[in-house]
């Protein structure tokens, strides 16, 4: 537990309180986890922080420490993440099953933004679902939303596309192995089909548990390859939101003229919902290029098994503790308003990124 304390040392004396608290609880919910197959410690605390902030009235003194939380360990949560990955193990899955990962990331969210429109699910939500469901659940839902939400405005969608992640990935635990036997598949084949198919990893292991033999290795293993495509879609989004902040602050620019010449104009507003005073984020973020570096130096550095070991610890804590924090921002009763289309959303974009594995699956194996 030194890596958590030396964490809380890091962090300036107001912050503490909260920081401490957060990764207090990550600790008690990577041990739980460790003794609950298929349940991952970022879900167990992220529902921690829910029932703490709609049951009981945390102090003002954690307030800070619960906003740095959400937002810095966060990013150094994700940037860890990257120590996983080998790229030479991802490699070795050969160029038709890497086809297969990148059609199920791109056709997934292509898939799931078509959907959300045709629900009229909000844009924003309808984006956090495409990612956590194609790339690698609740990890992939809180970059998205710290490129497209750095100031953790709407929380709540965060939350709420988590909460699916959970309850759709859950069931495909079960689901998996039960269509792969009556589809007749064998070990290796549903191995691949739930890899490139399952939301989190912890739940990719609880199936490959499951269907046995061979099947939990390679199920892994493609996961993290889609775990991989989180640099570049986190790219793309950094870059369309600079756009998008650039856009706002030129019509803000355009609006103030004409308000020169007319003072009785009503108020600047930026394009797609931008505040015209937002800033722009940089042309990759930050916590992406820290990502692609862990993963460059675990392909290619021989690190000490224990220090790998100590990273992927490090990397749950940090991971939970940001999710904790996440949760203490939400009210159950605002959750509970969303109504049923991000429901159907997230079935329907199971679906999608379940069949788009199982073609792919079926081509290559």
């Amino acid at each position: 537990m030194s890596a958590p304390a030396l964490t809380v040392a890091a962090v300036p004396r107001g912050l503490m309180p909260g920081v401490a608290l957060c990764l207090l609880v990550a600790v008690a919910a990577a041990v739980a986890a460790a003794s609950l197959p298929g349940v991952s410690a970022l879900i167990l605390a992220i529902l921690a922080g829910i029932v703490v902030a709609n049951t009981t009235n945390l102090p003002a003194s954690v307030k800070p420490g619960l906003d740095f939380s959400a937002k810095v360990l966060l990013r150094a949560g994700i940037v860890l993440l990257g120590l996983q990955l080998v790229l030479g193990d991802i490699l070795a899955l050969g160029a038709p099953m890497l086809l297969v990962v990148m059609s199920v990331v791109g056709g997934g969210m292509l898939g799931t933004l078509a959907l959300g429109r045709l629900l009229k699910v909000e844009p924003c939500l309808t984006l956090l679902i495409a990612c956590g469901f194609s790339i690698c659940g609740a990890a992939a839902v809180a970059a998205a939303a710290g490129v497209t939400d750095p100031e953790d405005e709407h929380e709540e969608r965060t939350v709420t596309a988590i909460a699916l992640v959970v309850l759709f990935g859950t069931l495909m635990i079960g689901l998996v192995p039960a269509a792969s036997a009556v589809l007749g598949l064998g070990p290796m084949t549903s191995g691949l089909w739930a890899g490139g198919s399952i939301h989190e990893i912890a739940q990719v292991v609880a199936a490959g548990g499951v269907l046995g033999g061979g099947a939990l290795a390679v199920a892994v293993v493609v996961k993290l390859a889609r775990v991989l495509m989180l640099a570049p879609v986190m790219a793309v989004l950094g870059m369309r939101q600079r756009r998008r902040v650039g856009a706002a602050a030129r019509a803000t620019a355009g609006l103030d003229a004409r308000d020169a010449a007319d003072p009785g104009g009503g108020p600047a507003a930026g394009p797609g919902g931008v505040p015209p005073t937002a800033k722009r984020p940089p042309l990759v973020p930050v916590f992406v290029l820290g990502f692609l570096a862990m993963v460059l130096l675990g392909s290619f550095v021989p690190l000490p098994v224990v220090v790998l070991e100590a990273g992927s610890v490090l990397q749950t804590i940090l991971l939970a503790a940001a999710m904790f924090a996440l949760g203490c921002g939400v009210s159950v009763r605002r959750l509970v308003r969303v109504g049923l289309r991000p429901f159907a959303l997230a079935a329907l974009s199971t679906l999608v990124v379940a069949s788009i594995a199982l073609a792919g699956v079926l081509i290559v194996a």
